[in-house]
């Protein structure tokens, strides 16, 4: 299987990139091949909403997001890769969901599976409500299948990541694809 990972995080070391690296391992053993996007990197502008993609065209803007839309249009599974930002995910990986207006009819048709790998400082048990209400309707909008969600709460510093049980929760979760 070929998964695209979109590593949502600006903080290249930080706690969402660990998860996202202990994935991408268990992936890779498992025989999967595996491609990390650090969506933090490209230029990714925001959908305008002009629909001269008419939802399933080339977009008029001219940025990375034709790298993305390219990736996941021929790959098997994504995994979307992201700090809590405010109850939600990053603002660069939102923009890269919002551009899915332009090959929608694609993605759906594709049934790729997904997963969602996200941290925060946060320990309440409603610290992921919002962003997990966000993740399932995306999956059911564009005909995902959920492979799984690693909620990391308390990974508030990589070093609170790496001991507690998260790593080795996603690591878990690639290897058993």
């Amino acid at each position: 299987m070929k998964i695209v990972i979109l590593m949502a995080s600006p903080n290249r070391s930080g706690s969402t990139a660990i998860l996202a690296e202990q994935f991408k391992k268990g992936a890779e053993e498992a025989g999967h091949t595996a491609e990390m996007l650090e969506v933090c990197k490209l230029k990714i502008n925001p959908c305008t909403g002009c629909v001269a993609c008419g939802y399933e065209g080339e977009c008029v803007q001219r940025d990375d997001n034709a790298v993305i839309r390219q990736k996941l249009l021929s790959c098997d599974m994504v995994v979307f890769a992201t700090p809590l930002y405010y109850y939600g995910m990053s603002a660069q990986l939102k923009a890269v969901v919002d551009r899915f207006c332009a090959y929608n009819g694609s993605l759906n048709r594709r049934h790729l599976k997904s997963a969602l790998l996200t941290v925060a400082w946060n320990t309440a048990d409603w610290t992921f409500d919002a962003l997990e209400a966000h993740y399932k309707t995306l999956v059911r909008y564009i005909n995902f299948e959920d492979m799984g969600m690693v909620l990391g709460y308390g990974c508030g510093t990589p070093s609170m990541t790496r001991s507690g049980k998260y790593p080795e929760a996603a690591y878990r979760l690639g290897r058993a694809l």
